[in-house]
């Protein structure tokens, strides 16, 4: 089974991003329009151009993850290590960093290993507005996941729901959805099942249901090994 789980806005400090000619640190946005912090950064959006007018800063990503990324000069960190909840690093653990991948609002749906530059892009309400991105923003966002028939677990909030669906639509494996509301989230689709993850918890609860996701992965291992 493939494990998604939205983005999270608390990033590490000690992860790398692209730079300007003039060495300035770019950081990426939803809306560089807006009030823009003090400082000597260069705020922009992804599918912007890079300021060699050649390039969007998207491309520019991909072309940066197709080199020997041992290289990695700009220390781009993988995605699952960019975030600073342990969370992501939990689920690479239990389930191996090929089977998680990141539904980013700014990225789109990206593998836990891909190098991904310093973002402040969110889909939550209550967000600033240089760092809110719309439901009617365009984005040419990545769906880095091989259709290949294997199961897909969700897990996120429902502002995150309809990127997912969309990434993922075409996709023929079985989709399962976590969710923590009372209400069940709209979904029609046959193809996918709800699960609601009961917890108290309502911000951020899907860190905890990740966590409880890789206890049941590793109860499973534990058991073959001693069955064994």
């Amino acid at each position: 089974m493939k494990v998604v789980i939205q983005c999270a806005g608390k990033k590490s400090k000690d992860a790398g991003s692209f730079r300007l000619k003039d060495g300035r640190k770019v950081i990426f946005v939803a809306s560089p329009s807006a009030e823009l912090p003090q400082g000597n950064n260069a705020y922009t959006r992804p599918d912007d151009m890079t300021d060699t007018g050649h390039e969007t800063w998207r491309e520019k990503l991909v072309a940066y993850n197709r080199v020997d990324t041992s290289k990695n000069p700009l220390n781009l960190f993988p995605a699952y290590k960019l975030y600073m909840n342990s969370a992501y690093q939990r689920l690479v653990s239990a389930f191996g960093e090929d089977k998680i991948f990141i539904l980013s609002a700014g990225w789109g749906l990206i593998p836990a290993h891909f190098l991904t530059p310093l973002y402040d892009i969110t889909f939550s309400a209550s967000s600033d507005p240089l760092n809110r991105r719309k439901p009617q923003d365009h984005y040419k966002d990545f769906s880095l996941m091989e259709d290949d028939g294997e199961a897909i677990a969700f897990l996120g909030g429902k502002s995150y729901l309809p990127l997912f669906l969309t990434l993922t639509g075409g996709m023929s494996g079985q989709k399962t959805i976590f969710y923590s509301s009372q209400t069940t989230p709209h979904q029609s689709s046959s193809n996918i099942k709800m699960i609601r993850f009961k917890t108290s918890t309502r911000t951020n609860w899907h860190y905890e249901c990740a966590h409880a996701l890789a206890e049941v992965i590793r109860g499973i291992i534990v058991g073959r090994l001693v069955k064994n």
